[in-house]
This record gives C-alpha cells, sequence and structure tokens, in this order.
C-alpha cells in the first residue's frame, strides 16, 4: 500500500504492546495513520490485524543506529511523510547498584536515550526538509522526576531524555516543531507487573503515595499523547507532563 506524499503518518515505535499499542490504538481512532515499529514481527501483526488498515506493521531494531536514517526515509518514500513521532520503546532494569554491569548501564541507555536521539533527528531533517509542523512526544518515566531505588540506569536514561526534550524544543520551536515528554506514573503493564508482581512492599508504597489510590491504565497515557500529538496542544512545547494519579506530589 503506497500513498502519496501529502498523507501524515504518526510513528509510534514499540507499538506492538503495552502503552504504545495503547497510543496507537488512540491515534487510529482518531483517523490517523500510524506506523508501529518494534522487534517483534509477530506482535506487531497481531496489533496491526486488531488495529485495521489505518495501522501499519514495520520491523526493525532500533538499537541498530546506523540503519535508522534509511528505515526513516523508505518510509517517507512509502507513506508520506511523518508530522508525529512517539519515542516510546523502551527497556527496564532493576538491579542493586552495585551489581548492574558497564554493558548493563550501557544497554538502557543505548536504547532509551541514543535510539530515541536517532530516530529524532531523522525524522526533524525530513520535517524541516517538508516544512511540516510536527510533534515529536517522548515517554519519559515518574523516575526522571524524583529518585527510586535499583533502576539507576533506566533513571539516568530517562532524566537525559527530558533534558533533550527542553533543548530539542528551544531549537526546533521556531520551525513549528514541539518537543514534548509524557511521565507515566505507575500503569498498568506487563513492565510495571514485573516490577511490582513480587515487591510488595514497592506495591504498598506506590499506592500510598498515589492520591488517587489506583495505577493507571494505558489509555490514560494514549489520551495524552493525541493531546501532545493534536492541535489542541499547539502552544505547549518542551514539556515533561506527569501522567500519574498525583504520584509525584503525593505525601
Amino acid at each position: 500500500m503506497k500513498n502519496s506524499q501529502h498523507q501524515f503518518s504518526a510513528i509510534v515505535t514499540g507499538g506492538g504492546s503495552g502503552i504504545g499499542f495503547s497510543i496507537a490504538k488512540k491515534f487510529v481512532s482518531e483517523g490517523k495513520q500510524t506506523i508501529i515499529i518494534g522487534r517483534n514481527a509477530d506482535k506487531l501483526q497481531q496489533a496491526a490485524e486488531s488495529l485495521g488498515e489505518k495501522c501499519i506493521p514495520i520491523q526493525a531494531d532500533l538499537n541498530d543506529l546506523g540503519a535508522i536514517p534509511a528505515l526513516i526515509k523508505n518510509i517517507h518514500q512509502q507513506y508520506g511523510v511523518v508530522d508525529v513521532l512517539v519515542n516510546n520503546a523502551g527497556i527496564n532494569l532493576k538491579k542493586p547498584l552495585t551489581e548492574v554491569s558497564d554493558q548493563d548501564f550501557q544497554s538502557i541507555i543505548h536504547t532509551n536515550l541514543l535510539a530515541v536521539f536517532s530516530m529524532s533527528r531523522e525524522i526533524v531533517t525530513h520535517m524541516l526538509a517538508n516544512n511540516i509542523a510536527g510533534s515529536i512526544i517522548n515517554i519519559s518515566s515518574m523516575a526522571s522526576l524524583y529518585g527510586l531505588p535499583k533502576v539507576i540506569a533506566y533513571t539516568a536514561s530517562k532524566a537525559a531524555l527530558d533534558g533533550m526534550t527542553r533543548a530539542m524544543a528551544s531549537e526546533l520551536s521556531e520551525h513549528n516543531i514541539r518537543i514534548n515528554s509524557i511521565a507515566p506514573g505507575f500503569i498498568e503493564t506487563d513492565m510495571s507487573a514485573k516490577a511490582l508482581g513480587d515487591d510488595t512492599d514497592r506495591m504498598q508504597r506506590v499506592m500510598a503515595r498515589t492520591p488517587m489510590k489506583k495505577l493507571g491504565q494505558p489509555e490514560d497515557v494514549a489520551n495524552m499523547a493525541w493531546f501532545l500529538a493534536s492541535a489542541a496542544s499547539s502552544f505547549i512545547t518542551g514539556t515533561t507532563i506527569p501522567v500519574d494519579g498525583g504520584n509525584s506530589i503525593g505525601f
């Protein structure tokens, strides 16, 4: 299926499951052609089949930074100009600081920061070349806002992501390209189930400091992503917006 260059598309990385899937579902429901990128071809295909013809699955490993320029070029040639990028793909690692190897740390930074930068750079290059008013949405974390034990590399990657969001926003605002981050709190996903499932103390602490006394749903993050992608947020850039039931201000 080839479309004209006048067709605007969104890209959601890690769109085959969890929060990424919910974001893609929201975008498609709003009529936006949405390309989901991930490593697991089967998972992507299942997601695309459930979301319908406006969802296009593309299997790619974004850790291969050298392949990203050609990937984005091919997407533009086949599916039209991308005016929304959601950098959702990310990995976590829960280990005591003293057990985190240099390789562990580097792996998290590579996926959560370097791949996001490379994707953003290539998309921005095309936005500028086509004079596109665009929106880039980074999926950060509450870990970027305050200290959490045993996720040192993840925290470092997300704090850096928020800094990059602000720097990109200040540089690109004059070109009508907006960059924002969403910092989800504790959302009901497979990733949070792994983090909280066998840690009763952590779960109790989460609930104690979340004023709404519940976990968020992936749809809560998806709704914020759509808002930041749409004209409704046209005067918002360079921000990190918590979607966390008040967790980041809870006592």
